[in-house]
């Protein structure tokens, strides 16, 4: 039997840098920690820079079977034929993108520390769930706390993936995948 997108969110799951990328170093901290799932996050108005930052991820990815999420924008993932999308509370639902994006696209939902944010995701038919921020984070500082115990219950309760996500480094990652995250998402502790 064929492994599904969504039974491969495991192990360390990028985030990229919010600004103009560096494509060859992003390949290298691929290769070189064997990222297995790469977010693009770059917050800029210019369309035109994040088509082609995207499109060149996109045959990254593909080079090293990593799989390709773009945050918050259905549209871009569509035009760059992304394996999937993060949602935020304040972006389109995972029903929505879902529709948008088919039924074979990843579809992940930030659930910040609430379990009943993931069960609602999980019913709209997310593929995996991010819980954070798990530690004390520089690149969103005022980011609400989950504690670990928060994964713990989910994992009771949920049977999509898990994503750690918030501060978390090398040092402390074991720390999440223990308490049941399936996947452990860095930015700062993998690309600075």
């Amino acid at each position: 039997m064929a492994i599904t997108l969504d039974q491969r969110i495991q192990g360390l799951y990028g985030i990229t840098p919010n600004k103009k990328l560096d494509i060859e170093f992003i390949e290298n901290i691929i290769t070189a920690h064997q990222v297995k799932i790469l977010q693009y996050r770059h917050k800029t108005q210019d369309d035109q820079l994040k088509l082609d930052e995207a499109q060149q991820l996109r045959e990254l990815c593909l080079t090293h079977n990593t799989l390709f999420i773009v945050n918050d924008d259905i549209n871009l993932c569509e035009k760059v034929s992304a394996h999937g999308v993060h949602l935020g509370q304040r972006d389109k639902s995972a029903t929505e993108a879902r529709y948008k994006l088919g039924k074979q696209a990843i579809i992940g939902v930030s659930c910040y520390n609430e379990i009943g944010l993931a069960l609602e995701a999980e019913r709209s038919g997310a593929s995996y769930v991010a819980f954070g921020a798990l530690f004390p984070s520089t690149t969103k500082p005022n980011a609400k706390h989950c504690k670990l115990s928060v994964i713990k219950s989910a994992k009771k309760r949920i049977n999509i993936p898990i994503v750690g996500i918030g501060g978390v480094t090398f040092e402390n990652q074991s720390l999440a995948f223990n308490a049941g995250c399936n996947a452990v998402a860095m930015l700062d502790g993998l690309f600075t």
